[in-house]
């Protein structure tokens, strides 16, 4: 046995440890990131990228909103591909490692802004889940081997949405959580890793004004106490979930009392510290406000949890993102906003060159810089903190519909036609 100098032994456990704390920084595992929040910290993230100086940018083959997501030196994309629902997986250098089909996909009712593929995978390292309009939720190995595969549109109908489908699964407590949340016979579930098989489903059905029961959200995790939960917006109520058993722990309405119409949910609230941030209503029709409600407590607590609501300001499709003891919101149309989560007030609010195009794909932040994306392809990078200065303005040359990924110092921009990283 060969025995090493202790200095060469140090040497190669820093060594270990430095490549692994890498690789974490590089992933982004899950559509809203590591911490659920939207944002991470960092150094080095891209603040201007003329037309053609992209690190790389590789072709797909069909339209989606979905969000890649990056593991262990791997991104994986969910995509259409000759009809079919199917996943990518890409090097770090845009090369194409694999790819897996399945069923034929369930092709979107609205060409301009839907796709087959909205819901982003997740992965925990292990394996990868995905989630399709056509109701295939699927389960991969690394290597694009399928683990498991069901259909929940055979298994439970289709889902009725006005607009298409946009729920992503996240994994917490060794369970895959996915709602679906429609017209219908709504519901949370969780689903066996290994096997796909429903370990828990929990109805959640409210009656609510026309389409206020349209749910496109994705289940936020938090911690009950010392216990796992989701936390899930749709149908003018926030409901919080135990992950073990899926017992409602608790709930809040009151957040629609005139009994607005046309409300379907899709921004995702953000969770910053024990405060969840609730956006409410269509600030496309100059219909938003913005509540916050103090995590914990049980039953009902539309009474005793509430902090504050403003209409001054709102979101309509772009979830907002919490970073460094502030919330921001992307308004519809280009402004931003720097909210205090205790108190609901604005430390500033800015706006991002005006235009007819409106924002659909959500910011996020990466060491300090504030990434948001136009439906025009225009990505804009600006600082954030306690003064916001915008530093570019960005032409991809085709329409962005997905949320930008920060990892490892690099962008990833998921165009209609392409995939594009930015270094």
């Amino acid at each position: 046995m060969k025995v090493y100098p202790l200095s060469s032994f140090m040497f190669v456990v820093v060594l270990v440890s430095l490549i692994i704390t890498s690789l974490k920084a590089e992933n982004w595992s899950n559509w809203r990131g590591p911490e659920h929040t939207g944002s991470r910290e960092g150094e080095n993230y891209p603040t201007e990228w003329p037309p053609g100086s992209v690190k790389w940018k590789v072709s797909l083959p069909g339209k989606g909103a979905s969000v890649p997501v990056v593991h262990d030196g791997r991104i994986y994309v969910t995509t259409p591909d000759a009809g079919m629902d199917s996943v990518i997986a890409f090097d770090l250098s845009g090369q194409k490692v694999w790819e897996t089909k399945f069923g034929q996909e369930r092709p979107a009712k609205h060409k301009k802004l839907g796709t087959s593929c909205n819901s982003s995978p997740v992965t925990d390292g292990e394996a990868l889940y995905v989630h399709f309009k056509s109701g295939t939720l699927a389960s991969l190995e690394m290597d694009g081997t399928i683990r498991w595969k069901r259909n929940l549109a055979d298994d439970f109908g289709p889902q009725e949405l006005y607009w298409d489908q946009g729920s992503s699964p996240v994994i917490v407590d060794k369970k895959l959580i996915l709602p679906r949340l429609h017209s219908g016979d709504s519901w949370i579930a969780a689903f066996d890793l290994s096997t796909g098989r429903i370990l828990w489903k929990t109805a959640r059905n409210y009656d609510v004004p026309p389409e206020n029961d349209n749910g496109y959200t994705t289940p936020v995790p938090i911690r009950h106490g010392d216990k796992d939960a989701v936390m899930v917006w749709c149908s003018d109520h926030v409901t919080t979930y135990a992950t073990e058993t899926g017992e409602l722990i608790w709930s809040s309405g009151g957040f629609n009392p005139e009994g607005m119409k046309l409300w379907p949910h899709i921004a995702t609230p953000v969770v910053i510290d024990d405060i969840a941030i609730i956006p409410v209503g269509r600030d496309d029709r100059m219909q938003a406000s913005v509540h916050a409600i103090r995590l914990g407590g049980s039953g009902d607590v539309t009474e005793t949890h509430r902090l504050w609501e403003t209409d001054k300001f709102g979101v309509y499709v772009a979830s907002p993102v919490a970073y460094e003891g502030k919330v921001y919101l992307l308004r519809h149309k280009g402004g931003l906003v720097a909210v205090d989560p205790e108190t609901g007030k604005a430390h500033w609010e800015e706006a991002f060159p005006r235009a007819a195009d409106a924002y659909y794909a959500s910011p996020v932040i990466a060491g300090g810089i504030l990434y948001a994306a136009r439906e025009d392809g225009v990505v804009f990078a600006a600082k954030v903190g306690e003064t916001f200065e915008l530093l570019s303005e960005n032409a991809m040359g085709e329409q962005i519909l997905a949320t930008p990924v920060p990892f490892g110092g690099k962008l990833l921009l998921r165009g209609e036609k392409h995939l594009f990283c930015v270094e």
